[in-house]
Parts: C-alpha cells; structure tokens; sequence
C-alpha cells in the first residue's frame, strides 16, 4: 500500500510525541507500561502496531480513548486534530471523540456490547446517533452496516452471549465503521476469526483509509499487518523500537531491530524460529536496553537505553543491506 502524497503543511491525522503511562501500585511502586511513545499517523495511512502480548500496546490504545483506570499518569500528547486526547475531559472524549472522531474496534468485542440488546438494535441506535440516519431508514441502514463487516443478517437479532468470539468481533467491527471517524483504531481486531475471515476483516478496515482517515492496527498478526498496513511500528517492553515502511519491513532489507527482525524470524512461513529468552517484566525493567537480555548483538553499550533514532532503538543494529548470519 502507499500513502496518498500530502503537502507539507498538511496535520497528521494523529500526532503522538513522548506518550509515557505509570500505573501506581501499592507499596509506591510504578509498572511503566508504555514509554516515550512518537508517532505521526498520516491521512490515508494504516500503521500497524506489533508486538508480543504485554508489550504495551493496548494501554497505548487505551490512553488514547481517555479509558485508562484511576492509577494511571501518562506524560506526553497526543493530538488528534486540536484535541490532546491525553488531557481532555470526560465529557470531550465522550461526546466529541468516541465514535465520532475515533471509531474503536475493541479487543474484547463481547465486553464491548451491550449483553441485553440484539445486534440489530446496538447498530440501529448508533446509525441514528452518529449518522442520523431517519427511523424508517434504520432496519435497511443496519443491514448495509453488517453486510460492510462480513455480519450475517441472519444474526442481527440475537444478543452478543449468542454469538461466536469470531460474530461478536465483526459486530463490533460494524459498530466501529458506522460513523466514518477520521482515525479508526483497531485492537486486536482478527482475534478468534479464522484465515480468510481475517482477510475479509482487514481489508474492510483498509478501505476505510480515505484521504481524510486514517488507521491505526493493534495487533500480534503479523500476516494481517502485512497485507494492510503502509508502516509498522514494533514496540517491546513499552517501547517502539522500530519504525518502517512495510514494505521494507516485510521485504528487503527487512527490519534493522534485532527483537523485529526475531519476531519475522519465528513465522512459520520463515526460519520458525522463536526469539530466545522471555521479556522482562514491565513492573522490573532493565535500565539499559531492555532487550539486551535477549540478544545475541549485545555488549557494553547496552547498558544505557537506545534513542529512536533514523527508525530503530538500537546501540546495534542490523544494517540496511542483506547480512550474513552471525556464526
């Protein structure tokens, strides 16, 4: 995919710089759970966020929906248009960016839908909210929404603990594209759906990419990331450490982190070789890189935590030509 060219003048879509989340424990203690966060997300554009489970990536999701619990601190900003989501009220986010200018496709669809209502009624009440579409345009303006997200119309009135994981996720998908916000923000949104289903899903997120609409994909699929995004961003231990066009992130010269690099590695389709070791625990994080652990690249200048710097946090990186393995 290619991003559609822009002036140089033209916002991103979502700017994110420095986004930082603490979780207070009990004791005093901090889990930094995402860390020094920056991104730009450009209109057009779908930016796939990757890494292993418990990397951070959710909470990031989360910090930009305003739904973080009560023992969060988050530094940073991050504007989506002129509103810093890391800083506005309930009553904004609520009422100007949930639905309206983020559209959410939740990692936990069947949480995410209301357990008393039917399908049909959960789309109907968000057309005439967020489309207005008139009453006796309702029934007719559903069935297009499910139809947009692979949903059968034979299961539009049941309730979401009738549905499959798979059905409950492209309910909420269908939720999601009902109001055609600028950023739509996708977490984890193949989980539980088989290989083509997949397929259907994010290609349907894709074409709501516009020219004035962006993408940003969570997830661990890194199959589904390739075939959608525009860029990726890798994040380990609550840090993005690489930042690349997909295409050079899946082609060559491939990814220049060490840990991305391991985690194409470990794909089936690829060498099926897992990347050694466990990551650190977030509430225990080394203070030099917190992968070093891990790497086979690692020495002394490990110790001290890598910049982002030209796309990659890394003291050692892999360069931008084809190496030979390391005996």
């Amino acid at each position: 995919m290619t991003v559609p060219a822009t002036s140089a003048t033209a916002a991103p879509v979502l700017s994110v710089q420095g986004l930082s989340v603490r979780f207070r424990m009990r004791g005093g203690s901090h889990v930094a759970a995402v860390t020094d966060a920056t991104f730009d997300l450009a209109a057009g554009e779908c930016l796939a966020l990757v890494g292993e489970s418990g990397c951070g990536k959710s909470v990031l999701a989360s910090a930009l929906l305003g739904l973080l619990p009560r023992n969060a601190q988050t530094a940073g900003s991050a504007f989506l248009g002129d509103i810093d989501l890391l800083t506005a009220d309930e009553r904004t986010l609520a009422r100007t960016v949930r639905g309206r200018r983020v559209g959410l496709v939740p990692q936990s669809p069947a949480a995410h839908l209301t357990p008393v209502r039917t399908v049909r009624s959960q789309l109907e009440e968000t057309l005439r909210e967020l489309a207005e579409v008139p009453k006796p345009e309702l029934r007719a303006a559903a069935e297009a929404a499910a139809e947009r997200a692979a949903f059968p119309l034979g299961h539009l009135d049941r309730h979401p603990h009738e549905l499959s994981g798979g059905l409950a996720q492209r309910a909420a998908t269908a939720l999601a594209l009902i109001g055609d916000a600028p950023l739509l923000l996708a977490d984890e949104p193949t989980t539980g759906l088989d290989r083509d289903l997949v397929d259907r899903t994010v290609d349907e997120l894709r074409r709501h990419v516009g020219t004035d609409r962006a993408l940003l994909m969570i997830t661990h699929d890194l199959a589904a990331a390739e075939r959608i995004a525009d860029r990726v961003a890798v994040m380990y231990a609550s840090r993005v450490v690489e930042l690349a066009d997909a295409a050079d992130f899946f082609g060559a010269p491939g990814p220049r982190h060490p840990y991305a690099r391991g985690l194409l590695d470990a794909l089936p389709e690829r060498a099926f070789r897992p990347v050694p070791g466990m990551p650190p625990e977030l509430s225990a994080l080394p203070e030099g890189c917190a992968f070093a652990a891990r790497c086979d690249r690692a020495d002394a200048a490990c110790g001290t935590v890598p910049a982002l710097t030209g796309g990659t946090a890394c003291h050692h990186p892999h360069a931008d030509v084809l190496e030979a393995p390391r005996a």
